[in-house]
């Protein structure tokens, strides 16, 4: 069980199971929403998310038809992000978690998209896009 929190701590989530295909993304639409030089996501099944307090504060942005982000409207924490194709899981920021995940990131990706200023040290596979397989 992973549980997790806004900023301001007005919504809470809790996921019952395993996060699969943690990524760093680079490109400039994670950069811009995270305000950093990269996102941390992983997926969560649909089915093992659940908002335990604070639903009521969720607003939403669709930046493209059919994929909506879910921020805190008091904080504007992204909380998790959903796609209508894929309605069975959920894209979450691990950023969001106060407890400790035992899954591990598997690569970097659209690293070509990087900020010019970050530094890219890492020893973990480096991709022009998404990860193989996916």
């Amino acid at each position: 069980m992973y549980t997790g929190s806004c900023l301001c701590d007005e919504v809470n989530v809790e996921v019952s199971g395993s996060i699969t295909s943690i990524i760093h993304c680079h490109c400039s639409l994670c950069r811009k929403n995270s305000g950093t030089a990269f996102a941390t996501n992983g997926f969560v099944n649909t089915d093992d998310f659940t908002i335990t307090k604070g639903q009521a504060l969720l607003s939403e942005y669709s930046f493209k038809a059919g994929r909506t982000r879910y921020f805190c409207r008091c904080c504007g924490s992204p909380v998790y992000s959903s796609n209508n194709d894929d309605k069975s899981r959920i894209r979450i920021r691990l950023g969001i978690f106060d407890t400790d995940i035992t899954e591990q990131v598997l690569s970097h990706n659209f690293v070509t998209s990087k900020a010019n200023w970050e530094q890219l040290e890492t020893s973990l596979p480096c991709y022009e896009k998404h990860e193989p397989g996916r």
